[in-house]
């Protein structure tokens, strides 16, 4: 049986500022919906403090800013976005138009089109989200979007250059300085100066993922993410230290961080508080992670393996690192993760920066339902259908029944027609 030995804080706590979030950001996305560009403008000088004369950046910004970032820099960009096109290349090629004849004269099939527009939202707060213009815009390249266009705020004041370089070399269109709600509706709702997109993508804070979410119908989106969470499985095994210094990098990103640890030993459970104590007072990031392990941290005891299993799918974590002698039987066995990261040679920061796997993954016990952003994210599955004259009599045969069973008749002198025009029948309400 499951014993939790350390627990996050209760549900509830965290419920008003779930709603006091909610109602910020439909304020801001009517704001924009009402007076764009003037809107956006306000938005940016009230939360960045940032109003420059234009939040396009021009060509010759772009080279400006290109040529502050060293070259060797450049090339560490490049060497990632090589592992992340490459992988969705991958990807992209088992995605497969199909036609097949299911019934003699009847052809069906599906065409995997992209979409047309996306806007890539990467975060640049406390930490500018390089690796984020890869996951999006490099994924949404790859899978042949037409038209992509990024935003990211400022960072100190500034553009930050290393972000800049990446959505260049990524392959942006039009790459905005802007930050926060009020980029994420200019891309979704539009302004005099941005065009809508049909898509909005890329992680964020809560009010971004919020405005995602109210935008959600008027344009697609990748997912709902939330705070981002690391789960590590581990046995007897496992490296205490590790452990810790892997939950505690995935805690620093924000002070509503879940880091959970699942394990079957409990020599590592009751050790490993204080070996976290033990890095928090050396790691840089302390004030952020500790406050995230002290609230959102969990420690749970299982009797074993299949336990553990079960655990992590209740859970359903969006990274979860296996730190066990055979991290392949979690791989077998287990249906809910956003990704998973077998073995101590691995760990979710190569995830997120560089190895080619996307880093835009479910959040909040999403991965019941769903993966993370790829390729197909980008794609429409559209299917078609095309038939012979004789085909078409046998299938109106069944569709005029099932449509009188259903009292649909508009539908039923569908089918009736064609069996009037292609098979010479007299039924429906243009018999004569």
């Amino acid at each position: 049986m499951a014993i939790l030995l350390k627990k996050r804080i209760p549900a509830e706590v965290t419920d008003a500022l779930d709603q006091k979030v909610r109602q910020t950001v439909e304020s801001i996305l009517t704001d924009v919906k009402q007076r764009g560009d003037v809107a956006v403008r306000e938005l940016s000088e009230k939360f960045d403090k940032w109003s420059p004369p234009s939040f396009k950046l021009s060509q010759a910004e772009l080279d400006a800013i290109m040529r502050q970032v060293p070259e060797s820099t450049i090339e560490d960009i490049k060497f990632a976005q090589a592992q992340i096109r490459n992988f969705a290349q991958h990807q992209r090629a088992a995605l497969k138009d199909i036609e097949v004849e299911t019934l003699p004269g009847v052809k069906l099939g599906h065409k995997n089109i992209p979409v047309d527009s996306v806007g890539c939202y990467v975060p640049g707060g406390r930490y500018p989200m390089v690796a984020s213009a890869h996951m999006s815009i490099v994924t949404a390249r790859t899978a042949g979007v037409k038209r992509v266009i990024a935003c990211t705020p400022p960072n100190q004041g500034m553009p930050h250059a290393e972000t800049i370089a990446a959505m260049v070399l990524a392959g942006a269109d039009d790459i905005y300085v802007l930050g926060g709600v009020q980029a994420v509706a200019a891309m979704g709702v539009g302004t005099q100066s941005i065009a809508p997109v049909d898509m909005l993508v890329g992680p964020g804070n809560a009010y971004v993922a919020e405005a995602k979410r109210q935008l959600f119908g008027r344009v697609g989106i990748d997912l709902l993410a939330g705070p981002t969470e690391i789960l590590v499985i581990a046995d007897d095994s496992a490296d205490l230290d590790m452990i810790a210094t892997d939950l505690l990098g995935q805690a620093e990103h924000g002070p509503t961080s879940p880091a959970i640890c699942i394990t079957t030993s409990r020599n590592i459970a009751e050790a490993l508080p204080a070996e976290i104590e033990r890095q928090l007072k050396v790691l840089p990031t302390a004030d952020v992670a500790g406050v995230a392990w002290r609230d959102y941290g969990e420690i749970v005891l299982v009797d074993s393996l299949e336990e553990a299993v079960q655990e992590a799918d209740r859970i359903a974590a969006e990274h979860v690192e296996v730190l066990t002698r055979e991290p392949r039987y979690f791989l077998q066995h287990m249906k809910n993760y956003g990704a998973l990261f077998l073995g101590p040679q691995t760990n979710v920061s190569y995830g997120d920066k560089v190895i080619g796997t996307n880093h835009t993954l479910p959040t909040l016990g999403a991965a019941r339902y769903t993966g993370g952003l790829w390729v197909g994210k980008f794609l429409k599955t559209c299917t078609y259908q095309e038939i012979s004259d004789e085909a078409s009599v046998v299938v109106g045969d069944y569709c005029s029944r099932l449509c009188a069973i259903e009292r649909f008749w508009g539908h039923k002198e569908q089918a009736d027609l064609r069996l009037r025009k292609y098979g010479g029948r007299k039924v429906g309400l243009g018999a004569k």
